[in-house]
């Protein structure tokens, strides 16, 4: 079909207004935009209305959501969660994707495939969208919950596997022949080895002095991070491992910085956008002169993913120690397959292994089970009333390891959040420590940050005003959030923005003057500190109090009913 578009900016005008449009009316049902954007390939590909055909301008901003994408992944992977949570993320990982792998071959086999392709739609069907299920849990304020770390934990498991099969991937696909297969796995451990261990390097010794310079402007810190993500993702490219496993690795490098949660959450709008056209791409790839054929072993490998994935996770967590509730809300979160099965579906189609018709099984999969499992989620806990007398069978006489995680879960947290580690800041963290407070610092400054990690304090690189740097915070275990920074504005950002999160715990924030005291009481503020009229209350005190009503040691501004 010849396009009706004479140019190329034209295409992409129309191209952004159709998938702002549908992407509106995919949030208005609750619908995760990665649907949205895959329908709007269709409607504006070959297939149906045939108005783009920029492919080469489409594919490179999609190749850079990719690299985007595995590089916030790998900058988000937190390997102390797996810690924490002991063998029940490993276990529950691992063990899900190998039984799910298993069925899912069997399931496929039985639908006529051949052995090659039976086994990339199992693979498929194993790995679950970690963003996708972050963002619901967060949205329903989840995240710490025991189900909503145990997923998180498993989901990371995901993503290291998928990681490994796309280099096992691109190894098989530069054998030539059997005898040679084993002589690519070397190669590609050696070079991956190679490339590992000079990130190690890299990290040790120039990454993070690197990052407290580049800090110093947040612009620049970000541009920094982008270039580093493609760069690695070319290199990754060059060296045979694909250009997401090198982004991917390139997140991990920084993952191990102070800055990693800022440059996570100023880069969300930018992948989200550049992911925009990966799908966009995936529907406008899809020929719907096969999806007919397709649609049968679509429903019945739907039906496996939303129904047998969780029931899996449930079975290997009942059997772990937990309750049955806990094992339905954390199952529910593998009932769809990931972006990253499409990922690896486009890679196998690339190298060959697979054709165009599994292509569009996959994508057709992902789109039923991501759009029903999102329902399921955002509707677990009515779902599991309905149904929870029958879930006896997965859950233990004596959930014992239930109980000790709960316990765990208060180890290690924080008390209170603290933005402004300055003078007056610094002096609230170390009153609060000293009066057994945990506390977890954030600043703008990367040289106060800098400081205050080689004191043995805990403190992020970060900005009060970002509304998405917010969600990266354990708001959840808190009982305060303080605000050294004086800046009116700032505290107002901060105080809607922790109201339009839902933030449960009490705010104290501080001002110059009485007057902006009273504006930022009237803004929702539990308490307002002002350094300069406290300090002076202090000094009277101390110069005329009496023997005995003396005011406990330290500033008054931060004696908080903790």
């Amino acid at each position: 079909m010849t396009p009706i578009f004479s140019d190329v900016f034209t295409e992409m005008a129309v191209l952004l207004l159709v998938a702002a449009i549908v992407g509106a009316i995919g949030a208005r049902l609750r619908q995760p935009l990665i649907v949205a954007f895959i329908v709007v390939g269709i409607v504006v590909g070959p297939s149906v209305l045939g108005w783009v055909s920029a492919d080469d301008q489409v594919d490179l901003l999609a190749q850079l959501g990719i690299a985007l994408l595995l590089f916030v992944v790998g900058l988000k992977l937190d390997l102390h969660i797996i810690r924490t949570m002991g063998p029940v993320a490993l276990a529950t990982g691992l063990g899900q994707i190998f039984f799910t792998s298993v069925i899912g071959y069997f399931i496929a086999t039985a639908l006529g495939m051949p052995p090659v392709t039976a086994l990339y739609v199992a693979v498929a069907l194993t790995f679950s969208s970690t963003i996708i299920i972050v963002k619901l849990l967060s949205d329903k304020r989840e995240v710490d919950a025991l189900h909503g770390r145990i997923a998180i934990g498993f989901l990371i498991v995901q993503d290291i596997a998928v990681v490994l099969v796309m280099i096992g991937l691109t190894a098989l696909g530069e054998a030539d022949g059997a005898t040679s297969l084993g002589w690519e796995a070397i190669k590609v451990l050696v070079k991956g080895g190679l490339f590992i261990a000079t990130l190690g390097l890299l990290m040790r010794y120039i990454l993070t002095p690197l990052m407290h310079q580049l800090a110093r402007s947040p612009e620049l810190l970000v541009l920094f991070a982008i270039a580093w993500a493609v760069a690695l993702g070319a290199a990754g490219e060059h060296l045979g491992f694909s250009k997401e496993v090198g982004a991917f690795l390139a997140g991990v490098s920084l993952a191990s910085t102070p800055y990693r949660e800022a440059i996570g959450a100023r880069l969300v709008g930018l992948r989200d956008f550049l992911l925009l056209f990966f799908f966009i791409d995936l529907g406008a790839g899809l020929d719907m002169n096969t999806v007919g054929a397709q649609v049968v072993p679509a429903i019945i490998l739907s039906l496996f993913v939303l129904i047998g994935n969780p029931l899996i996770v449930m079975t290997i967590l009942g059997a772990m120690g937990y309750r049955k509730r806990t094992g339905f809300l954390a199952g529910l979160t593998v009932a769809q397959i990931s972006e990253f099965s499409l990922i690896m579906g486009a890679l196998g189609l690339s190298l060959g292994h697979i054709d165009a018709d599994t292509m569009g099984l996959i994508t057709l999969v992902g789109l039923i089970t991501i759009s029903v499992s999102t329902y399921m989620i955002l509707y677990s806990h009515s779902l599991y009333e309905r149904i929870s007398p029958w879930l006896g069978v997965f859950e233990r006489k004596r959930a014992h390891r239930e109980a000790a995680q709960d316990g765990n879960a208060e180890q290690g947290g924080y008390d209170v959040i603290l933005f402004g580690l300055g003078r007056f800041g610094s002096g609230i963290a170390q009153e609060l420590q000293q009066r057994g407070h945990r506390v977890l610092g954030i600043d703008f400054d990367p040289d106060l940050v800098r400081r205050h990690e080689s004191n043995g304090y805990i403190v992020h690189y970060g900005d009060a005003e970002d509304p998405e740097f917010l969600t990266t915070l354990p708001l959840g275990q808190v009982r305060w959030v303080l605000s050294s920074v004086r800046e009116m504005s700032v505290n107002l950002t901060l105080l809607r923005s922790l109201r339009d999160h839902d933030y449960k715990g009490r705010v104290a924030v501080t001002a110059h003057t009485t007057n902006n005291a009273e504006k930022l009481k009237e803004a929702g503020a539990d308490q307002v500190l002002i350094p300069y009229t406290d300090a002076a209350a202090k000094a009277v005190d101390n110069l005329f109090g009496v023997s005995g009503k003396q005011p406990p040691k330290g500033d008054r501004s931060i004696r908080l009913k903790l």
